[in-house]
Parts: C-alpha cells; structure tokens; sequence
C-alpha cells in the first residue's frame, strides 16, 4: 500500500499537468510541449520569493501563480500568435523551441543546482492502511482535486468556459457568435501556465527545484493526457493518478532508474491499442 500513496501523491502532479495539456488542446487542438516549463517556474518563482525577497507564503503563493499567468500569456503572444502557417506540426514544433528557451533561461538565471524548499505546512507522516502518507503529500491531492472540481465547473457551467469549448470545436463559427477566439486562445495558455505552477509550488518541497525538471514531468503529464484521452479533464486526472501508481509498483520490481520508462511504455500502449485514450471519444470527420 506504500506504493500506492506515493503513486497517488506523483500521480496528482501528472494530473494538474495533463489538465494543461488538456485546456490548450481544447480550445487550439494542439498540443503545448512547454508546459513542463511552467512546473518547474512555479517553484523557481515561489524559491525566489520565499529565500531571496523573504516574502511571506500567503503573499509569495499568488505572486507566483500570477506570474506564470503573465508568462504563459506572453508565451502566446510571442511564440504562437504571430506564426504566418499554424499547421499544427508548426506549432507543436514552435512549443518544442519555446520549452528550451524557457530551460535555458532558468539555467542562467537560477543555476544549475537543486534548490531546497522547506514544507508549507508542519512535515509529519500519519498512518493509514498499512502505510503511512505524508502532510506535504495531503495538500499534492487536496489541491488537484480542488483544481479539478473548479474546472469542470467552469468549462461545463459557465459561459466563458463553453466560449473555450466552442474554439476548439468550430473557430469560425464561435468568431461569428461573437466570441473573441484570439483572446479566449491566450487565456487558455495563461490558464495551463497558472495549474503548471499550481503543481511547481505544491510539489517543490517534495521533490525540490532544479532547472531541467520541466522535461520529465511535461512528458509523463502528456502521457497522462493521452492515456485519458486528450480533451478529457477527468479522463486526464485518472490518467496521471494511473500512471503514477503504475510508477511506483514499477519501481518497486525493477530499478528505480527505469521507472521513468513507465511513462513512454504507456503511450505507446495506449497509441497501439486505443488511440483516442480511455475515456476520450472517436471525433467523426465529414468528408
């Protein structure tokens, strides 16, 4: 049972990650490969307020949050809106080229080292069945499941939210009905920018920070999107939570080095088998 609270506690981050993968695939149908660079700002971001500007937590928490949203905002604007043919093999590609800028950036700036953050709440283990969890692991689920609740609230509920649905549906039509879809396709960027950092920050005094950590935990995030099915937000979450566990039973048999295996024997499990994921639905093209 051990394996499965860790898996649990890993698989909540995939979850918030796939969640982006999934808001930006909604509403532009294309897939965002930087979005592992947000994780790792949002801890970068809360390190630098936390120990190098001394700013309180409750201050420091939504500053960086913020900032994400602005970065993942400016992200759209510089790198996705201005593309002359946005095929989505551009695109993709462009994200691919931003995802290492953003690396490259953090390198210089915050170096190369792990940075230590110390727990949000006060560290202890409580027992449950036959294992134990701990405080810092308990707020990982709270917060995805919170997240995840608020957002399908939002995208099946209100009327901004079915504005994003109805761009990745038909971006001509929602143009027609008044929507603003340039706007709506910013937004989404800044929106999966914020839960990346959402899940940089909540994990960061588990794992710590360390500059390239957007490149693994982007792609399991991915692989947790596409095992849902992409579009999916429920779908997605079980997916992360799946591969997560799945993770941790992995590493439990063989070598914890090849536990990140996991997550690209997954994808091609589900690419095999069932392309459209476990809960994500075949799309009807009219020819």
């Amino acid at each position: 049972m051990q394996f499965f609270y860790s898996g649990i506690t890993s698989g909540s981050i995939y979850a918030l990650v796939a969640i982006g993968f999934n808001i930006i695939y909604n509403t532009t149908g294309i897939i965002n490969f930087a979005q592992g660079e947000f994780v790792m700002l949002g801890g970068m971001f809360i390190y630098s307020m936390l120990y190098m500007m001394n700013i309180p937590f409750v201050l420091a928490f939504p500053v960086a949050l913020f900032g994400a949203f602005v970065l993942g905002v400016i992200f759209e604007r510089v790198f996705i809106r201005y593309v002359k043919v946005k095929s989505e093999l551009n695109l993709i590609t462009i994200t691919i080229a931003g995802s290492i800028i953003l690396r490259g950036l953090a390198m210089v700036i915050w170096g190369r080292d792990t940075l230590l953050v110390e727990s949000f709440v006060p560290s202890k283990a409580i027992n449950v069945y036959k294992g134990t969890i701990t405080t810092d692991s308990l707020v990982v689920i709270g917060i995805s499941l919170v997240i995840s609740f608020l957002l399908t609230f939002f995208f099946k509920k209100t009327k901004y939210g079915k504005a994003f649905r109805a761009c990745y549906e038909d971006k001509i039509a929602a143009s027609v009905c008044g929507i603003n879809v340039k706007a709506v396709v910013m937004f989404s960027f800044g929106i999966a920018a914020f839960l990346g950092a959402i899940a940089g920050v909540v994990v960061s005094p588990i794992t710590y920070v360390t500059y390239s950590d957007g490149i693994m935990t982007g792609l399991k995030g991915f692989s947790a999107a596409v095992m849902g099915g992409l579009g999916s937000f429920w779908g997605g979450i079980f997916g992360g939570i799946l591969l997560g566990v799945s993770e941790s039973f992995f590493a439990s048999v063989f070598p914890s080095g090849y536990k990140d295996a996991m997550a690209f024997l997954i994808i091609l499990f589900i690419l095999f088998f069932r392309p459209q994921g476990l809960f994500g639905r075949k799309k009807a093209t009219r020819v």
